[in-house]
């Protein structure tokens, strides 16, 4: 199993409008392209909230390989869409990880 992990700081004066959306639109976005078989989100605790709040988005994938057709087929066109709707008013970065049994 593979997680794909999408770190975002969010700018305050967006914070509950972006909250909703993702809960509500990009996240069921991304689960339904069929590459992940779940997704959560998390906050973190105990970060530096001045600028706004830091979340992590994870998604579950069953192999590299299903990851690897979610970035080639799609994580440009939901990364465009947020960029459209959001603009610069968060930050983020993305990592792959694997989970060890």
């Amino acid at each position: 199993m593979f997680i794909y992990n999408v770190t975002v700081k969010v700018d305050w004066a967006i914070h509950d409008a972006w909250l909703q959306w993702m809960q509500e639109v990009h996240m069921p976005e991304v689960v339904a392209t069929g590459c992940f078989i779940s997704s959560r989100l998390l906050r973190l605790l105990e970060s530096d909230e001045a600028e706004g709040p830091t979340y992590a988005a994870q998604y579950t994938a069953e192999s590299k390989a299903v990851y690897n057709r979610y970035i080639d087929s799609f994580a440009e066109e939901l990364r465009r869409k947020a960029f459209e709707k959001w603009g610069n008013r968060f930050i983020a970065f993305r990592s792959l990880m694997q989970v060890v049994d």
